[in-house]
């Protein structure tokens, strides 16, 4: 089985990349996702609006290759603020549980100076093993 594009139903067409590549091996590879809906609209509540966003994007092309949260298992995050990370380590936790449950990838998180999107001040790769 070659390689195939995924792309959760309703989302628009990416240009120059994909949302998901589902390996024959079941690996899926989650592009870097931001805090921006369907129709590219930012959400509210700055860092945590836009993380939990993120995860929910990402979560939503995890479930349009037929996988769960649980078969998530890496998350790269790239923020731009690292003292807006931990100042909110609380909410963090409280709006991961709401999009991931208790399921824990390993993870990594590096502080980057920007995003290609002026606004998104945080961005998140996934790596997850469907079936």
């Amino acid at each position: 089985m070659p390689h195939k594009s995924i792309q959760p139903e309703g989302w628009p067409e990416p240009k120059g990349y994909a949302n998901g590549i589902l390996a024959s091996n079941g690996t899926l590879y989650v592009g870097g996702q931001i805090g921006w809906d369907t129709e590219g609209k930012f959400a509210p509540g700055g860092f945590i609006g836009q993380m939990e966003q993120a995860l929910q994007n990402i979560r939503d092309v995890v479930e349009a290759a037929g996988g769960t949260p649980d078969d998530i298992v890496r998350l790269t995050w790239y923020v731009t603020d690292k003292q807006e990370y931990l100042d909110s380590q609380r909410e963090v936790g409280a709006a991961y549980r709401r999009i991931m449950g208790k399921h824990f990838p390993a993870m990594a998180m590096v502080v980057v100076a920007g995003l290609v999107e002026d606004e998104a001040v945080v961005e998140i790769e996934a790596t997850a093993v469907i079936g």
